[in-house]
């Protein structure tokens, strides 16, 4: 989106296809809330959309300061989009800070809003300029509307019982109502979660709902712009839909696979960026016979997970990499109990703390070997905020049907995106079966179904049943303790081919392109916005290109092989330093090209596709700029 000040009169509205918008501040300037409420309404208005909130490291980094800058990033469309953008057509930057973190982002000639009553000598000082760039000419490449938010906002809240920081806080509103107006949105989205948000604090909602409005009309009535801008709805397929994240999705597919499978869900959790949402959405839902548990650490969350498994519950637990590493040892011991335990990993920048609220895909080999002994476990991924809702029940159904473990990998990126969801009709979803263990004399806890190698479901006090699982290796034929080599090698094997298994319920990978060619780019996670989008631009320019995205990492869909077979190169795109294609070239013998970006941020579209011209002889070596 390119802003030319003098191409409309006054109050025209410009028709565009797709618009980015960065709202960026402090990290108490309520930037996310902002972007959230945004999003609320351009969902409702009906464009398609992807979003990307981007959350300081620190807890409390210093006001004003770089590290302590918080952004969202919102696209919205009227075709169907996979991605929020790789740079903001339009820039909100509420200090000097914000604006030095940004500005290198923002397309030229873009549109940037910026908030002068915070450009003083202090927040300059803070964010390392010597002269304000608001007046040094170092902006020009931008179209800039220079207002004083903070100033304004304080008028319109004349007269209400409120300190100054509390006036303050609400400049956020201000900022929005402008941004609405000139993206022609309405306001009575927000204005309805205002009321109903701060119904029980008036002073505050008349604050909030003043300076929205305020904003608002301060657009409609300033001379402050030439355009308005306006991106129609997207059209859809029919059904109902809600504006959805990552983790609420998450959340609500486990409800649902307990609906699906007829038991009550138990979730234990350890709270840890990024993954805590989940544990809040899931104590919402009381009514559908869940109950939460917030554990003292993460290894009394998963052997609370595993005593529910034990007794028959849906068992779920949740953390992020350290997290993951924690649970390790009680990890095996659901896999040689043979437990259905889910645990679910919202995958984040490390190693150690690293950067908490970053994303990051570097999970993946933890989960597939990071536990003493040979011990498989199913590993899936989703790979958008809406199809976490449909891979948490995958997870589980994997996990009653094959009697393992199984690790969820997603990430922060999903987590915290959103995306217009359309809600399923859970009678379209097919239910989830388990097998008990029959009563009978000579029955025990190993015997094995014939298909999948699992084995019963046996639980404490079934009548008629005695059994004993644990960590001790097992006889195959009685379920006993047994030390004998044989009887290991054995009971090791059937536990591996007994997770390979899984693959009979895995549908086969399916490609997005030529069916074969000269460059497959494949992927797995949060990585698939990105790498489908890149694949549409590549065809678009004629060259063959196909995409492929691994929502089963263990096993891998039965025709992987096959797939890759078909293609003259494989580029595997992924935030860590090469997970996939490690496992890719180690299991199919195939020259896998990695791509790696690890920086805490999503890949761009047009950093994939500057490695697709790469790899097709079609330009030079491309470098990441980061």
């Amino acid at each position: 989106m390119t802003i030319d000040a003098q191409s409309q009169p006054r109050g025209a509205v410009t028709t565009l296809d797709r618009v980015t918008i960065r709202f960026a501040g402090d990290s108490g300037d309520g930037m996310q809330l902002t972007g959230t409420q945004f999003t609320r309404t351009t969902a409702v208005y009906g464009n398609d959309l992807a979003t990307l909130p981007d959350y300081p490291a620190e807890i409390r980094a210093p006001t004003g300061s770089l590290p302590g800058v918080s952004g969202f990033q919102l696209s919205f469309s009227s075709d169907d989009i996979h991605t929020p953008g790789d740079n903001p057509d339009a820039l909100v930057a509420m200090n000097p800070a914000a604006l030095k973190t940004n500005l290198g982002d923002l397309v030229p000639g873009g549109l940037l809003i910026v908030d002068e009553g915070e450009f003083n000598a202090t927040n300059l000082r803070k964010a390392g300029y010597a002269a304000s760039p608001l007046d040094d000419g170092s902006l020009a490449p931008w179209r800039l509307l220079r207002l004083d938010i903070t100033r304004n906002n304080a008028a319109a809240l004349d007269g209400l019982d409120l300190g100054a920081k509390e006036r303050f806080r609400s400049r956020n509103f201000y900022a929005l109502g402008l941004v609405l107006w000139l993206f022609n949105r309405p306001l009575d989205t927000v204005e309805r979660w205002t009321t109903e948000r701060f119904r029980r604090n008036p002073v505050v909602l008349d604050a909030n709902l003043r300076a929205l409005r305020a904003g608002n009309a301060f657009g409609e009535t300033a001379e402050l712009t030439h355009e308005r801008y306006e991106v129609p709805p997207a059209t859809v397929p029919p059904g109902t839909y809600r504006h959805i994240s990552g983790n609420e999705a998450l959340a609500l597919g486990f409800v649902a696979a307990s609906r699906l499978a007829g038991l009550p869900l138990f979730y234990a959790s350890y709270p840890i960026t990024p993954a805590s949402d989940v544990l809040h959405e899931l104590a919402r839902h009381k009514n559908f016979g869940v109950r939460t548990m917030q554990a003292e650490d993460e290894i009394g969350a998963v052997c609370a997970a595993i005593g529910a498994a034990y007794g028959g519950h849906m068992a779920l637990t949740g953390t992020s990499g350290p997290g993951l590493a924690l649970k390790s040892e009680a990890l095996n011991l659901a896999v040689m109990a043979e437990l259905p335990l889910v645990v679910l990993d919202v995958q984040r920048a490390g190693p150690s703390t690293g950067m908490p609220t970053k994303t990051e895909q570097s999970d993946l080999l933890q989960a597939m070997y990071g536990r003493n002994g040979d011990s498989p476990v199913a590993i899936i991924a989703p790979a958008t905020p809406g199809d976490c809702f449909g891979m948490a029940i995958e997870a589980f159904r994997i996990a009653l049907t094959s009697m393992v473990p199984v690790i969820i990998l997603s990430d922060g990126y999903l987590a915290n995106g959103s995306e217009p969801w359309r809600i399923p009709d859970l009678a379209d979803i097919p239910p989830i079966e388990r097998r008990y263990a029959a009563p009978g004399v000579d029955a025990h806890a190993y015997e094995r179904d014939a298909e999948t190698l699992a084995r019963p479901w046996a639980i404490p006090g079934q009548p008629g049943f005695e059994h004993r699982v644990g960590g001790l290796e097992k006889s195959y034929e009685t379920g006993d303790i047994n030390y004998d080599p044989a009887n290991h090698h054995r009971m090791t094997l059937t536990r591996a081919e007994r997770v390979a298994r899984a693959v009979a319920g895995v549908p086969d990978l399916e490609t997005v392109g030529p069916p074969a060619g000269d460059l497959l780019l494949l992927g797995w996670g949060g990585t698939y916005g990105a790498i489908a989008s890149a694949g549409e631009r590549a065809r678009a320019q004629g060259k063959s290109v196909a995409t492929a995205h691994l929502r089963h990492l263990n096993p891998f869909p039965a025709n992987l092989g096959e797939v890759l077979s078909r293609y003259d190169k494989v580029l595997i795109p992924e935030l860590n330093n090469g997970q996939l294609s490690v496992l890719v070239r180690a299991r199919y013998l195939v020259d896998a090209i990695p791509f790696n970006k690890i920086a805490g941020q999503p890949f761009k579209i047009a950093e994939i596709s500057g490695k697709i011209d790469e790899v097709l002889g079609l330009s030079g070596p491309y470098e990441l700029e980061l």
